[in-house]
């Protein structure tokens, strides 16, 4: 099956989904980031602290073509990756790219929920993480509407419109769907 690549914005789903999808449809689910911790031995914070963004974002973009070569595999992003380098093109011609949209409210929720694991939010205020996401998404959207098919993440909140996706992404593993749009 070709691989494919989720991205979006930090707490759309692509991990939760991702994982789920994966163990239903018996391929490998790799969280980017995770695999890039696992090989350096380091955590995405330490390594963007250590070598800057310019250095992350080169060992992203090497970690991307490596994951890339596997097969049966669900690859969820970075928030940042597709915007960098040709990621996106490149992940286009691998395998299949889903961008799981959610709105600036939902995305706030899910994040202020999970401050102490974002280091993006911690400190920030309702109002001012409200702003920050705005101006992040008004940078990163023209890259992820590149994607292939795009899933409206807050429909998948649920265990049954998780079931709902993961026959979705089913179905575009094994290149069957064909010019249905999936918005």
């Amino acid at each position: 099956m070709k691989p494919v690549f989720l991205v979006g914005y930090m707490a759309a789903g692509k991990t939760t989904l991702g994982r789920r999808a994966a163990q239903l449809l018996d391929v490998e689910f790799i969280d980017l980031d995770a695999y890039i911790e696992a090989r350096y031995r380091k955590r995405v914070s330490d390594l963007f602290a250590e070598r800057g963004e310019a250095g992350f974002r080169d060992i992203e973009r090497r970690m991307l073509h490596e994951v890339a070569e596997f097969d049966n595999v669900l690859v969820a992003t970075g928030g940042g990756t597709p915007c960098f380098f040709d990621n996106m093109e490149y992940m286009r011609s691998r395998g299949v790219t889903v961008y799981l949209s959610a709105s600036i409210p939902t995305l706030c929720r899910r994040l202020l929920r999970a401050r102490v694991k974002r280091p993006l939010v911690a400190g920030k205020t309702a109002e001012e993480l409200d702003g920050c996401i705005a101006g992040m998404l008004a940078q990163r959207e023209p890259y992820y509407r590149q994607a292939d098919y795009t899933f409206d993440a807050e429909q998948y909140e649920s265990t049954h419109s998780v079931d709902e996706a993961v026959q979705r992404l089913s179905q575009l593993m094994r290149g069957e769907a064909g010019d249905e749009s999936a918005e």
